[in-house]
C-alpha cells in the first residue's frame, strides 16, 4: 500500500476508526478524561517561543528519553518539550516522573484529520521519534510540513524487518522523512539502511544510559520492615507462561528456605490476580500488591502489580530474573536491575538485549537459565553465597554504570538539529484546548 493509500483509507474508514476508539473507551483502555487528546484536541495551550516535540508509544520507550528530557531542560531552558505517548499506563508512569515543565498529550490516532489537528495546535519545530512505531498518516504529515524529525533509539525486531521488508515503498518514504536515524545497535543500524534509511548512526541503546528508577524512601522501609530478613528474590516483567515455571522453581527452592519470599512483578499489571491465582492454585499465599494486601509471615508470593514500582522492588530484592526471556518474548531490560544492585538471570530468548546480554556474560555480571530447576539452582546458590553474589551484583553494576556515555553520544548528533530552532516566539495557536 502506498501512503497515499493510507491517508485515503483513514478517511473513508472514519466511522469504523472512531468505533474502535471508544471500544476500546469502554473497555477501560483509553482514558475517559483526556479522550479528546486521541482525536487531536489539545487539552492545553502551546507555550510561546521553540517547542520539541518527543513521541514515545509506551512505558519502555517514554521512560528511555527521560535522560534525554533532562538534558534538554538543563542546556537549553528556552525549548518547550511536549512529550506523547499512546497508553493509559505510559500515561499513568509519566506522570510521576515527567517535570512538571513537560508537557504530557496522548498521542492522536493515525487518521489524518486528528493529526492535522494536532500539529495545527502544537506546531513543533523538531520531533524526536522513539524506537520504531512509524505511522504514516502522522509521519507524511510531518514530512509535508517540513518539520524536521529524528528517529532516536530506534529498533527493528526481526519480525517487524521482515514484515516492513514485504511494504518497501511505503518504509521507505516514511524513513526518508527523517533528517537521521539514532540505531540503538548496529543489527538496528543494518536493517535501517536495508529499508532506505539514508542517514544512520549507532551511538548506543538509551535504555541502558537511564538513572536508577525510583524507589520512595517511606515505601521501601515499610515493606522492607514488612519482609525483615526473609531470603527474597524477583522476576520482572514477566508474560503468560513463565509464572508457572517461576512458582515450580520456587516451590523448589522452598524445602532449603521455607521463608522464601518470591516476588512476581507482570509485565501488564492487569494480569495480577490472574498471577496471585495461580500461586493460589498450588496451595501458596499471594498478596496482591494492587489491592494494598500486605506481606505477612504467611506470604510466599507477592505480586507487584502496580505502575511505576519497579524500582521499589529492585531495591527489596537483589536478585532478579528478566520477564519475557523464558518464553520467546525478546527480554527486557535488564540494566534497571543492575543499576539498583541486583544479581541478574534471565532465560535464552534475550533478542531485544542481546548486545547487552553478551557483555553481562562476558563480565559474569548473569546467567542464562532454562527451566524451574535451573532457577531454583542459581537462585539457591546466590541466595547461600553472598561472595558470589557479591560478585555478580558488581559486575552488573559497573558494566550499567560504563553506559552511561551513551547520553553524550546521542547529543553529539542531536545538538546540530537543536542548534537549528530558531529562536523567535511562536504566536499563540488558533487553539482547540480543551476541545
Amino acid at each position: 500500500m502506498s501512503i497515499a493509500a493510507y491517508r485515503a483509507a483513514t478517511w473513508i474508514g472514519a466511522p469504523f476508526i472512531d468505533g474502535y476508539l471508544r471500544r476500546r473507551l469502554r473497555r477501560g483502555r483509553e482514558d475517559g478524561n483526556r479522550f479528546g487528546e486521541r482525536m487531536g484536541m489539545a487539552s492545553t495551550a502551546r507555550p510561546r517561543g521553540p517547542l520539541v516535540w518527543i513521541h514515545a508509544a509506551s512505558v519502555g520507550e517514554a521512560t528511555s528519553v527521560l535522560a534525554v528530557i533532562e538534558r534538554l531542560q538543563r542546556d537549553r531552558p528556552a525549548l518547550s518539550l511536549l512529550m506523547t505517548s499512546a497508553t493509559v499506563t505510559s500515561a499513568q508512569v509519566l506522570a510521576d516522573r515527567l517535570p512538571d515543565t513537560v508537557i504530557h498529550q496522548y498521542a492522536p490516532v493515525d487518521r489524518v484529520a486528528w493529526v492535522r489537528r494536532f500539529l495545527d495546535h502544537w506546531r513543533p519545530d523538531l520531533v524526536l521519534w522513539v524506537e520504531s512505531e512509524f505511522w504514516p498518516a502522522m509521519l507524511s504529515e510531518i514530512g509535508r510540513r517540513k518539520v524536521p524529525a529524528i528517529l532516536i533509539n530506534a529498533r527493528l525486531s526481526t519480525r517487524s524487518w521482515r514484515r516492513w521488508r514485504l511494504g518497501r515503498r511505503m518504509i521507505r518514504t516514511l524513513l526518508r522523512m527523517f533528517e537521521l536515524c539514532l540505531a540503538q545497535t548496529e543489527t538496528d543500524a543494518e536493517r535501517l539502511r536495508d529499508l532506505g534509511a539514508p542517514h544512520v548512526v549507532c551511538p548506543g541503546n538509551l535504555k541502558l544510559a537511564a538513572a536508577p528508577l525510583p524507589a520512595p524512601a517511606d515505601t521501601l522501609a515499610a515493606l522492607g520492615t514488612a519482609i525483615g530478613k526473609r531470603p527474597t528474590w524477583l522476576a520482572f516483567s514477566t508474560h503468560p507462561g513463565e509464572e508457572e515455571i517461576l512458582l515450580d522453581a520456587h516451590a523448589q527452592m522452598a524445602g532449603r528456605h521455607p521463608d522464601l519470599l518470591t516476588m512476581i512483578v507482570p509485565r501488564h499489571p492487569g494480569r495480577g490476580p490472574e498471577v496471585a491465582e495461580l500461586a493460589r492454585g498450588r496451595g501458596l499465599g499471594a498478596a496482591l500488591r494492587s489491592r494494598g494486601e500486605t506481606v505477612t509471615g504467611d506470604t510466599n508470593i507477592l505480586v507487584a502489580d502496580t505502575i511505576g514500582e519497579l524500582g521499589l522492588f529492585f531495591s527489596l530484592g537483589d536478585i532478579a530474573l528478566v520477564g519475557g526471556s523464558l518464553a520467546p518474548h525478546g527480554g527486557h531490560n535488564p540494566i534497571e536491575a543492575a543499576l539498583l544492585g541486583c544479581a541478574i538471570l534471565h532465560g535464552p530468548y534475550m533478542e531485544n538485549f542481546r548486545a547487552i546480554e553478551n557483555e553481562l556474560r562476558t563480565a559474569g555480571a548473569a546467567t542464562v537459565v532454562r527451566t524451574a530447576e535451573d532457577i531454583a539452582r542459581d537462585v539457591g546458590a546466590l541466595m547461600t553465597d553472598a561472595a558470589l553474589r557479591a560478585h555478580r551484583i558488581d559486575a552488573a553494576r559497573r558494566l550499567a554504570m560504563d553506559r552511561r556515555h551513551i547520553l553524550d553520544s546521542v547529543f553529539s548528533h542531536l545538538d546540530g538539529a537543536l542548534d537549528s530552532i530558531p529562536a523567535e516566539s511562536a504566536a499563540p495557536a488558533a487553539g482547540n484546548a480543551g476541545a
